[in-house]
């Protein structure tokens, strides 16, 4: 079962994030081998953290809530909120396997936040290229069965490039956030 984790950084968390670094990523070796996706999103400098993206395969909703939730991060105060929603690994493979590796190019993080449908409308579909695309799929309810949204890592030139991955008339709302890599290096 997939999950998509997005943890947003509380403003003015950063020297609280850098002392908890190593135990950020003691936590993370955990689930190496859940990991499908990882890595931080930036502000505009592409320098300082704003958030984490975790995409795992886990046991079910109640295993995905303790990996969000006991996170050193978010129970020290790092995070303000957390996006946490069942995932759908439409590419089939991990960010590791993406054919333009871990460098070269711009990277974001696109969420298309939409009106509940039923899962099996379709909408869960790659775009037709996806020579950019690192890992693609939609935000589900915890059982499944609902649509809520679309989230997308990929290379891009620019933001209004990466943002086109999602069709405009389909979302309520997009954000389109700087991304990188994620995991030791």
């Amino acid at each position: 079962m997939e999950f998509f984790c997005f943890h947003r950084d509380r403003r003015g968390s950063l020297p609280l994030r850098d002392e908890l670094l190593g135990q950020h990523w003691a936590y993370m070796d955990q689930y190496a081998e859940e990991m499908i996706a990882r890595g931080p999103t930036l502000a505009a400098d592409d320098e300082t953290p704003t958030g984490s993206v975790h995409v795992l395969d886990l046991q079910d909703p109640a295993a995905a809530r303790a990996f969000a939730f006991e996170e050193p991060n978010y129970q020290s105060g790092v995070y303000r909120d957390v996006l946490l929603r069942r995932w759908r690994n439409t590419l089939g493979r991990t960010m590791w396997d993406f054919p333009g590796g871990r460098t070269g190019g711009d990277r974001y993080l696109v969420l298309g936040l939409g009106a509940a449908r039923t899962a099996d409308a379709g909408l869960d579909a790659p775009p037709p290229d996806r020579r950019e695309l690192i890992a693609y799929g939609p935000l589900l309810s915890d059982d499944g069965a609902t649509w809520l949204g679309t989230a997308a890592l990929l290379r891009a030139p620019d933001p209004e490039a990466a943002r086109a991955v999602l069709t405009a008339d389909r979302y309520a709302e997009v954000e389109v956030r700087t991304w990188r890599f994620g995991g030791r290096q």
